[in-house]
């Protein structure tokens, strides 16, 4: 699947790809990964009926369920973080909106659509989840669980900045059930940290795996972010053979992109500078090409445009794999994204509106999208092409419409350009094309959607 040659002066050649080309290729500001579809830009109030609509019908006896929760809260905002969080509250304002959180769990509990059902997969995160005490740990899972029971759960997956973690959260967290911990180490060096906005150093990323790994979570993942400002061809590959080194289970690698919400985005508009302080495209493609050379040489799999796993039989990605077939998402907390029976939902996006809902006995619905049933066969191609791979045979199943005679042109051009490879049988995505693939994916989007790539 690797593009690339694994022998010494092909690697050096690669790392050392100029970061500054005349390609067109720079990154500018704009969401570049594809989080879902349609757009969250056609997401509107005048939707929120509908979520009621479905939350009022019967239960389904063929979807799965994922619970999700939203912890806003972090010791220190990220330059290039566009998440809502808060840097700024006391306990008694985070215990506060954890009471708000179970509030907004005990309502969709009661409704028709969600009681009693089970979760299938449960997934905290942020903000930063680490970021709450023990005791505040336990007291949220423990309330989380007798509305919503873990005891059917495959997955509970945690986010965490090295920074929070003790040997002691840990262990609570090994506790309270979450069997994938997932590390938001970015990288090993404490320049790039610093100049980056991480709160956390290298010492404590070494320390919080030293700790996680010593207490059998069944998987440790480790973020990586590839292109971050003053990064340079030399500390990337000493940041992925640390990251080698330190075996984790598996490790996730983003691309570095500036959204508009950011620190960095707001120093580039003070400054007139239409391109981000950070790699281009060409070269953050090479840099993760090489990364992906390095871990398949140490027995990891490419599992996905952004995964390696070192054992794919035993690691996989519940949350992942079932929201990408559809499964409903009960998502709760500041700005929290979720979805039923295909109507998509965005929850208030400040504090303080969503907690006067909850407090006044509402669901806390900013906006929302009812899919048709096109959309959701659109929004389930496209997100599983990030996998690799996909199936014609399962829309053809589940949809009755076959992705091949579906889009032959943009399929087409696609295999001719060497991104796909297309048999009845299988999609496959190459390797130059996984690099590359949200940028791919809008070719499949309905016409009045393809303009919104950067909203």
């Amino acid at each position: 699947m690797s593009s690339s040659s694994n022998e010494p002066t092909g690697l050096i050649e690669k790392l050392k790809v100029p970061l500054n080309t005349s390609t067109g290729d720079d990154t500018e500001a704009g969401n570049y990964f594809v989080a879902n579809y349609p757009p969250f830009s056609f997401w509107s109030p005048d939707n929120k009926d509908a979520v009621h609509d479905v939350l009022n019908s019967p239960r389904p006896d063929d979807t799965n369920l994922g619970v999700y929760f939203h912890i806003p809260f972090c010791r220190k905002r990220c330059h290039f973080c566009y998440f809502r969080v808060y840097t700024d509250k006391n306990a008694n304002e985070i215990n506060a909106y954890l009471d708000a959180g179970i509030k907004e769990f005990e309502r969709y509990s009661r409704t028709s659509y969600l009681a009693g059902r089970k979760p299938q997969f449960v997934y905290f995160g942020g903000g930063t989840p680490s970021y709450l005490s023990v005791n505040q740990l336990k007291d949220l899972t423990d309330r989380m669980k007798d509305l919503f029971p873990w005891d059917e759960t495959e997955e509970v997956a945690f986010e965490c900045e090295p920074g929070t973690l003790t040997e002691k959260k840990l262990e609570a967290l090994r506790e309270i059930g979450v069997t994938r911990l997932s590390l938001g180490i970015e990288n090993f060096d404490d320049h790039i940290l610093e100049v980056n906005g991480r709160a956390h150093r290298s010492k404590e990323a070494f320390r919080a795996l030293g700790f996680a790994k010593s207490l059998g979570f069944d998987q440790v993942n480790i973020d990586l972010i590839a292109g971050m400002m003053d990064e340079t061809p030399e500390n990337w590959q000493k940041c992925v053979e640390t990251a080698i080194e330190q075996d984790p289970d598996c490790v996730t690698i983003y691309q570095m992109e500036i959204p508009y919400n950011t620190t960095i985005y707001k120093e580039m508009q003070e400054s007139g500078r239409v391109t981000a302080p950070v790699a281009d495209w060409p070269t953050k493609r090479a840099w993760v090409d090489w990364a992906f050379d390095q871990f398949e040489n140490n027995g990891y799999t490419v599992s996905s445009a952004y995964t390696v796993v070192k054992n794919p039989e035993q690691t996989k990605f519940v949350y992942r794999d079932s929201l990408w077939e559809g499964a409903d998402l009960l998502s709760a907390g500041v700005a929290s994204f979720g979805h039923f029976g295909g109507v998509h939902y965005q929850n208030q996006a400040d504090v303080g509106p969503y907690m006067t809902a909850v407090d006044s006995g509402d669901l806390p619905i900013f906006r929302a999208y009812p899919t048709s049933h096109d959309e959701r066969f659109i929004r389930e191609f496209v997100l599983q092409l990030k996998l690799g791979h996909t199936r014609p045979g399962y829309f053809i199943e589940k949809y009755g419409e076959d992705p091949l005679k579906r889009f032959p042109a943009e399929l087409q051009k696609l295999v001719d350009d060497g991104y796909f490879s297309v048999s009845p049988e299988e999609i496959t995505v190459s390797r130059d094309g996984m690099l590359q693939i949200d940028r791919l994916l809008h070719g499949f989007f309905l016409d009045e959607h393809r303009d919104a790539r950067y909203t």
